[in-house]
């Protein structure tokens, strides 16, 4: 059988720990930035986790993470 691909997009966008969770950045932070407030934008610093309903998915596409 041959191997199967990584989606290339979610290999840029996704790393899993070594707990097997998985790390993504958070959305709406690069632009139209003017109309929200500085408390929304300081919370969307950082990485957040995968919901556990959509891990299914995140390990379709990275099937050897």
């Amino acid at each position: 059988m041959p191997k199967m691909k990584t989606k290339s997009g979610a290999k840029k966008r996704l790393r899993v720990r070594g707990s097997g969770s998985v790390k993504r950045g958070q959305a709406f932070k690069r632009h139209i930035l003017t109309k929200k407030s500085t408390k929304s934008k300081r919370q969307l610093r950082g990485s957040a986790e995968v919901h556990s309903t959509n891990l299914a998915s995140v390990h379709a596409m990275l099937p050897y993470a």
